[in-house]
């Protein structure tokens, strides 16, 4: 895009630095490290000096990355910025956004009152300074010039009208049309003639900007050619127009669309489409870049009414006990039995549903205690051949810890993660659902918004709960940028945001974030990191208890949350039959068991319920503790094919016999001892299916005590999250940093005697100091001398004005061949000024 050289050309430019890397040059260290801080990205390697900074600061993708992270009046600023041209004074920033006081507003734009006027001048330094802070803007409030990149970024265009729905201008517009067409378009309006296209664009631009007599011009078009008018002022500006690059004079228009194409109030774009120029737009808009211009973030305005802040600590407490409980009880599960991990990575649709049955939820709650435990390091595939989800020995390290600490541990992996849980079941690009645990759930914005979520809930007084739909409004003005599509292609037209948002509140209700939807006071500390959430949280937690109260219809009552030892122990004897504020466990056949296939005895389990029951062992659980000991064991399972030993010939007499173990192909091979041709695991299924209460032994005879909780992977680590760009430096990185660029710019510019330049030589300058300089070119409109190698490694001399500088190529006016190229970069061996 070619840069406005008239105020430069006639002496009019403000005092100030010419270029960028002179105004960095004069900003403190501090300054610098501030800049530094705010766009990482720089550092990536640390420039050699000033004039590399400022050409990285010029980097198209540098610039859209620190443009996402402004505010939505920041980047309003930044785009009335981008459609005036350089050196624009900061009180016409401020009348584009507020129009100007003695014109009548658009009916279709939001009105302002005088208040909103004054909170848009008190606003504007603070957004000028956050954009030359960021070096997006430099220059003096009365010659303020956007970084190229950022201009080119933001100005709008016919195919790209942005935020502002405003089209090019009418010289961009007007590129390429003939001397004789920009005549027509002159008389049509009824101007005088000009003597060439330069001065024809000049007067047909000074009529649009002029309010009067663009008015007047107005005033003579009929009423369809207004209302035609009316349908692009707010953009898009651009229309679809049959034979739209015809010649029509004012004379041979016969239509509303071929009066405003007569005067040049429509420009054509291309044979079958039309423009609106940037000057009529803002004319008839009433000199407004923006429909709604907002200055100050919105504050949430929660329709609830406040809760007792106690009440909602200690429902946030008693979920956060919940949430670590359900944590266990996954893993344990997940210990016994760790289902398949699949070839595409994640989780099986079955052992989802599956695991939701055992943890009584929902599957996408269950993917999302799933997902926690996988972004806190307590779960992770165990890298096996036949690969499976399995405990780390993270998690007997997080099971040694108490519960407050416990729960710290899971809502730092929560606010710190990129998984998002929530998309499981989703479809990714290819149409195909997403698993759980799968490799496609990483998003780098989720931290983010969590973050940005729950700070905004903080900011309310203390018990006041909100909804999302409360908070987006203030979330889309800190970051408007930032939206980012939930589709792969975005064609739903929703922004991730918006879902990440209601997502993080849910999620935040379940882990104990959040009590009763307010911001609990444990989650304060964890955001603000000025005192320990384990120690906020502790003293609101229920005691663990260390007793059950057994009874005779063979359960035992657990009156609230048990020891972490005393629960696992239970768990082992007997099953969970509910859960609640009151755990109900049930003792039968296969629990007791199970206890005894772990190594326990009888002794042990009545002296184990004894000691931690506060009512005496009942009779039945006792008699049915004796009966499955007795039995236990008789019978001996091991390795042939199998075999089964017993020393009560009558009781293998008893199994042979009954048909139910007839697929079992059991034969007498002694008085003692049956072999069978099914595996030992299988023969101890179906006899424990037939009722009766075998035990392994190893090839020595004895017996074999499996432990449940034996299955862990090798030590893991936490999936570390995505990263959302560089890491920000920290104060050392800094300042080694800026010594070394403040080192480097003192030898760039350090003064030294030099040979007079040959002129038959090519002119030879450093890559980062070639770039600079034609940027430096293109803003202030100078003519320079460069060497320049072609495919055919030919070197010559042009002299050239430099137009754009961007992708790797400079598009300038060669004086050589008299016409508009383009260069590659890398071929140019280096610049120098000419003299005017």
């Amino acid at each position: 895009m070619t840069t406005q050289q008239g105020p430069q050309r006639q002496g009019r430019t403000p005092a100030g630095p010419r270029t960028l890397a002179e105004e960095l040059r004069a900003r403190p260290d501090d300054a610098i490290a501030a800049l530094l801080r705010s766009r990482p990205d720089l550092l990536n390697p640390v420039p050699g000096d000033l004039t590399q900074l400022s050409a990285r600061l010029s980097s198209r993708a540098s610039a859209l990355r620190a443009l996402e992270r402004l505010d939505r009046f920041t980047l309003q600023v930044a785009e009335a910025l981008a459609t005036c041209p350089d050196g624009t004074n900061l009180a016409t920033v401020r009348t584009l956004l507020t129009g100007p006081s003695k014109v009548k507003p658009h009916p279709g734009a939001t009105p302002l009152t005088p208040a909103d006027r004054s909170a848009v001048a008190a606003a504007l330094p603070r957004a000028v300074a956050t954009l030359r802070d960021r070096a997006l803007l430099w220059g003096p409030d009365n010659g303020l010039r956007l970084v190229l990149a950022v201009r080119e970024a933001l100005a709008p265009t016919a195919a790209n009208p942005g935020r502002t729905g405003l089209g090019p201008t009418l010289a961009e517009a007007t590129t390429g049309m003939s001397p004789a067409r920009l005549q027509q378009l002159l008389a049509s309006a009824g101007q005088p003639a000009t003597p060439d296209p330069v001065t024809a664009v000049a007067a047909l631009t000074a009529l649009l900007t002029d309010r009067t007599r663009c008015a007047a011009l107005l005033d003579t078009a009929p009423e369809p050619a207004l209302r035609l008018l009316e349908r692009l002022v707010w953009g898009p500006p651009t229309g679809t127009v049959p034979d739209a690059t015809r010649p029509v004079t004012a004379e041979d228009a016969q239509s509303p669309v071929e009066w405003l194409l007569a005067r040049g109030l429509l420009l054509p774009t291309s044979p079958g489409s039309v423009v609106l120029p940037r000057e009529l737009a803002l004319h008839l808009r009433g000199g407004r870049t923006h429909r709604t211009v907002e200055p100050l973030q919105p504050e949430p305005s929660p329709a609830a009414a406040p809760r007792d802040p106690q009440a909602v600590d200690s429902a946030a407490a008693g979920q956060a006990h919940t949430a670590v409980r359900t944590v266990e009880e996954l893993l344990e599960a997940w210990g016994l039995n760790p289902p398949p991990t699949l070839r595409a990575g994640g989780l099986g649709v079955r052992d989802l549903k599956r695991t939701a049955q055992t943890l009584e939820t929902t599957e996408q709650q269950t993917a999302f205690w799933l997902e926690l435990a996988y972004t806190a390091g307590l779960l992770a595939p165990d890298g096996e051949a036949d690969e499976c989800w399995a405990p780390t020995p993270g998690y007997d390290s997080w099971l040694q810890l108490d519960t407050a600490e416990r729960w710290a541990v899971l809502a730092g992996a929560w606010l710190a993660a990129t998984r998002v849980p929530a998309l499981t079941g989703t479809p990714d690009g290819k149409g195909k659902p997403r698993a759980a645990l799968g490799p496609e759930l990483d998003r780098t914005l989720a931290p983010s918004v969590r973050r940005a979520a729950l700070a905004l809930l903080a900011e309310l007084p203390p018990g006041t709960p909100a909804t999302a739909e409360e908070l987006l409004p203030t979330l889309r003005w800190q970051r408007p940028l930032r939206g980012g599509p939930t589709s792969p292609d975005g064609r739903d037209g929703r922004e991730l945001r918006d879902d990440l948002t209601t997502w993080t509140l849910a999620e935040a209700e379940l882990l104990g974030i959040t009590g009763r939807g307010a911001l609990a006071a444990p989650a304060r500390a964890l955001l603000t990191g000025e005192s320990d959430p384990a120690e906020v949280l502790a003293p609101l937690l229920p005691q663990p208890l260390d007793h059950v109260i057994l009874q005779p219809d063979l359960t035992a009552i657990a009156p609230g949350p048990l020891l972490t030892p005393l629960a696992q122990a239970l768990a082992l004897c007997a099953d969970i039959e509910s859960k609640g504020g009151a755990t109900v466990y049930r003792f039968t056949p296969a629990s007791v068991r199970r206890a005894l296939d772990a190594g326990r005895t009888a002794a042990d389990l009545q002296t184990f319920l004894g000691r931690h029951s506060r009512t005496p062992v009942p009779q039945p659980l006792a008699y049915l503790i004796d009966d499955v000991a007795r039995r236990h064991g008789i019978l001996r399972v091991g390795a042939a094919s199998s075999y089964l030993r017993c020393d009560d010939p009558s009781l293998l007499n008893e199994v042979l016999a009954d048909r139910r173990a007839a697929d079992l192909r059991l034969r007498l091979l002694a008085p003692t001892v049956l072999a069978s041709q099914a595996a030992p695991d299988v023969l101890l299924a179906a006899l424990r299916t037939m009722g009766y209460a075998p035990a392994a032994e190893s090839a020595e005879g004895d017996v074999l005590i499996t432990r449940p909780d034996s299955h862990r992977t090798p030590p893991r680590a936490a999936p570390t999250p995505v990263p959302d760009g560089p890491p920000t430096p920290d104060d050392t990185l800094l300042a080694a940093a800026i010594k070394a660029i403040r080192a480097g710019d003192r030898a760039a510019t350090a003064a030294r005697r030099e040979p007079t330049p040959d002129p038959r030589q090519l002119p030879r300058t450093a890559a980062a100091e070639t770039l600079a300089a034609l940027q430096t070119a293109v803003l202030l409109g100078e003519r320079m001398w460069i060497g320049y190698l072609n495919a055919e490694g030919i070197a010559s001399q042009r002299i050239i004005d430099p137009v754009k500088v961007e992708g790797g190529f400079v598009t300038a006016f060669d004086h050589h061949a008299d016409e508009l190229r383009t260069f590659a970069l890398h071929r140019i061996t280096g610049v120098a000024e000419l003299d005017e």
